[in-house]
């Protein structure tokens, strides 16, 4: 699967027409992943910048998430990337980014696919 069908909502058809598009944890995951540190090759999810996903059921979502450092050079732009690829989904209604500090990141927050990616071992 392209990650172009990733990203596309789940709707289903009824005698009245189609439903609005459902949207699902996946998708807003898979747009989340399309967001990159400026200064870092790995996306900010399997950085493990990501701390919390909530979806509501009319589409809001609600994302917590830190930064790899206070002082994080891109810390104004991240999480506005982040609410306009989520924001950019199908059935997304109003999407809140919270940045938060606690737990602190450490790299131990990182995939496996990033530490290789980044030659951290």
């Amino acid at each position: 699967m392209s990650e172009a069908e990733k990203m596309v909502p789940v709707t289903s058809w009824t005698p009245d027409g189609e439903t609005k598009p459902h949207l699902s944890e996946e998708a807003v995951i898979n747009a989340i992943c399309t967001v990159y540190d400026p200064e870092i090759p790995v996306n900010i999810y399997e950085l493990g910048l990501i701390y919390a996903v909530e979806l509501s059921e009319n589409g809001n979502v609600k994302v917590e998430m830190t930064l790899t450092a206070p002082g994080c050079p891109s810390a104004q732009e991240l999480p506005e990337m982040v609410r306009n690829a989520i924001a950019a989904v199908d059935g997304a209604g109003d999407v809140t980014v919270d940045v938060v500090w606690d737990p602190p990141w450490d790299p131990s927050r990182m995939s496996e696919d990033a530490r290789l990616s980044l030659n951290m071992f």
